[in-house]
């Protein structure tokens, strides 16, 4: 039976918040295309870490909610992690303690407080997703697409050139210019990839007197070392004096970093604002437009949850 055109649904944007959506979207039978300016493995998610948590988003209670929804979905995800890129890992995120999350942290299973063996400060110890993006991202696509979805490059200057009855902005930072909505802005983060000297559990800590995160996460090929958080910095080029200073810092939490061959240098441009954009706007004409963006450098933490919330604001009459 063919699928009419009223149930069509536009999903502008490729990284991890839009294909997320296509996929809830098509498999609730909808039939959905996603405009994408350029393929998955070149948009930030492909850059990210990715670590599941919760990390500078709001507004705090709904992204918890988000969060957990997608903690679910991953935790399932994870029992093929060839084939999806998810893994539960263990590790530590310092200088965190349970007093000091929200409400959502009692749907994380087995957190605790580090022990002094496994930290040498104060410390929360998680066995939490964390997921090979480029990996996952391919999956989310041939997923999508057994789904019935369509992918097309296309550049997008105005959202009123997606003349469907529904449209699902996922643009990330390109929302700045395409809403436009100046809320919205880069956050950059510039990591090192290096060899894997051994290492198996992920660590993240934070400086608050240098105001710096190092983080590294252990990917199945690699080892991510970070990073940076350098607000309103639109630069794509690594920096060499920047990863140097990150291998030093993860060298002190790990020394056997110290002399990893290094893989590969990149650069990702969170798409930060004071509050995610998760909307439905009901357009002049009756179509439908659904903003969801503005998810910083939590869009994989939250990606399923919002995606979710998105497919129930596209159903109703356009």
């Amino acid at each position: 039976m063919a699928r009419v055109q009223s149930s069509d649904v536009i999903v502008v944007g490729s990284g991890v918040i839009g294909l997320t959506a296509a996929v809830v979207l098509a498999e609730s039978g909808r039939y959905v295309r996603v405009w994408a300016r350029e393929p998955a493995e070149a948009t930030t998610s492909a850059v990210a870490g990715a670590l599941w948590w919760p990390y500078h988003i709001e507004p705090e209670a709904l992204a918890g909610e988000w969060a957990l929804r997608s903690l679910s979905v991953y935790k399932e995800l994870a029992a093929r992690p060839e084939e999806t890129g998810v893994r539960m890992v263990e590790g530590v995120l310092g200088e965190s303690r349970l007093d000091a999350q929200g409400p959502w942290v009692a749907g994380v299973p087995g957190l605790r407080a580090a022990t002094a063996e496994e930290y040498a400060g104060t410390g929360l110890w998680a066995r939490l997703p964390l997921i090979d993006m480029p990996v996952h991202l391919r999956w989310l696509r041939e997923r999508f697409l057994r789904a019935g979805g369509t992918i097309e490059a296309r550049t997008v200057a105005d959202l009123a050139e997606a003349e469907a009855p529904v449209v699902v902005n996922c643009t990330g930072l390109g929302a700045r210019e395409l809403v436009p909505d100046p809320a919205v802005r880069p956050v950059r983060g510039q990591l090192v990839i290096v060899a894997n000297p051994g290492i198996r559990t992920w660590l993240v800590s934070t400086d608050p007197v240098a105001g710096t995160t190092t983080y590294l996460f252990p990917q199945p090929d690699r080892l991510v070392l970070g990073g940076t958080a350098d607000e309103d910095d639109w630069s794509l080029t690594p920096d060499p004096a920047v990863a140097a200073r990150i291998v030093e810092r993860c060298a002190a939490l790990r020394p056997e970093v110290a002399g990893a061959r290094v893989l590969d240098h990149r650069v990702g441009l969170r798409p930060a604002r004071d509050t995610v954009r998760l909307e439905r706007e009901l357009r002049p004409d009756g179509r439908v437009l659904v903003h969801n963006y503005g998810h910083g450098g939590a869009g994989v933490t939250v990606a399923w949850g919002c995606a979710l919330e998105a497919a129930g604001l596209a159903e109703g009459p356009a």
